[in-house]
């Protein structure tokens, strides 16, 4: 098995989970902090194991609220950190989330979704976690979810998500789902040397010196982050603050901080939004899907081709920021737009508000606990095609 500084390289064959762990490892992440829940135990067993491999630290902390804030410390003091869990734990991390919104601390937190609500079923799929990545904290910011539909992309997206918190200044989740997770399959992993990894700006970065340094300088739509042993005051509060970190109940100041939380996102929505289109360029019926329910949506289309239906996949590999402008320009042009997912309509309701009407939206709910069948689809597919 070769390795570089304890670093994998190679074709393997792994399921999702665990190439989400070696693509979290070649990003440079040198600390985990979690607590064990189903179905994402795989992705802190093989931290547990491959981060000493690397100079890393693996603790498995007593509750999801001492993991979220724990990595958030981590990424402060300038180590790359993440956590993994299920909606249950996302649920109890969410206060975390927001803190690590306000605090513009990069984080990764993959969600190994499972079926809900409540405990649910715990060992079997569910995608009803897609609002909650979005909408899950209180206050206003923003945030980055990413969308794998295989091992392979576990293990890229993961990376990527490491690479966009650094240089956003935000926490990133990694949307996965149970069968995503727990699916094996081949993944290859580049020499170290070939992947591309990305470290937040410091204000060394930028010749800015420690007495004119702002921790949270709003002429920037991200600011430079110090972190511990540079040199530099940093003063970091969950309460809104001015651009020292101080708190303030200034009203300028407050909506003006809020706006950039949210804008440094959107603004750059469109460097950030990953999509996959299939057989799209003539579509005259759009699916739109995700996850492991996008692999039922690619067959169905394929049926439909089959049988003189021109439908295409629009597959979402970016929950948050979501590719509205994407779903105008299909409006425009198709019958309808169906969108399949793993619960009772959550991606859904932003397509429907993203074509304003210039086209029908359907949904073809599922779950949780199963994928969609591919005739389930295609059904819907046909009918649409009527219209």
């Amino acid at each position: 098995m070769p390795k570089t500084n304890g670093l994998l390289y190679g074709t393997f064959f792994m399921n999702g989970n665990d190439a989400s762990a070696e693509g979290a490892i070649m990003a440079g992440c040198r600390f985990f902090g979690g607590y064990p829940i189903t179905p994402s135990n795989q992705v802190a067993a093989r931290m547990s194991r491959r981060l000493p491999e690397v100079g890393g630290v693996f603790i498995q902390f007593e509750d999801e609220i001492a993991s979220i804030t724990a990595i958030i410390g981590a990424s402060c003091a300038g180590v790359k950190a993440m956590t993994a869990t299920s909606g249950p734990g996302i649920s109890l991390m969410m206060e975390g989330i927001g803190l690590a919104a306000m605090l513009e601390v990069p984080v990764v937190i993959v969600n190994v979704m499972r079926g809900g609500p409540s405990t649910g079923i715990p060992t079997l799929v569910g995608q009803g976690d897609f609002m909650q990545a979005r909408w899950g904290s209180h206050g206003d910011y923003g945030i980055i979810a990413l969308l794998p539909n295989s091992p392979q992309e576990m293990f890229d997206l993961t990376i990527e998500a490491f690479n966009l918190a650094e240089k956003y200044r935000a926490p990133v989740i990694v949307l996965s789902d149970q069968a995503v997770g727990l699916m094996y399959g081949k993944v290859v992993i580049p020499h170290p040397d070939e992947i591309e990894t990305v470290y937040r700006t410091t204000p060394e970065d930028l010749g800015i010196k420690p007495e004119d340094y702002l921790p949270y300088d709003s002429r920037y739509l991200v600011p430079p982050m110090a972190v511990a042993s540079q040199g530099y005051r940093v003063h970091m509060t969950g309460l809104t603050h001015n651009d020292k970190g101080y708190p303030t109940t200034d009203h300028e100041i407050a909506f003006k901080l809020n706006k950039r939380l949210i804008e440094k996102i959107e603004k750059n929505a469109r460097d950030i939004v990953m999509y996959e289109e299939n057989y799209t360029e003539d579509a005259e019926v759009l699916v739109v899907s995700y996850g492991s329910a996008s692999r039922a949506a690619l067959e169905a289309v394929k049926i439909a081709r089959m049988n003189g239906i021109k439908a295409g996949l629009f597959r979402l590999k970016t929950a948050w920021p979501f590719p509205d402008w994407k779903m105008r320009e299909y409006a425009e042009d198709v019958k309808g737009i169906i969108v399949a997912e793993i619960n009772q309509g959550q991606a859904y309701h932003v397509v429907r508000e993203a074509v304003e009407g210039a086209t029908p939206v359907y949904l073809v709910p599922y779950g949780p606990g199963e994928v969609h069948p591919p005739d389930l689809i295609y059904e819907k597919i046909v009918e649409v095609n009527k219209k």
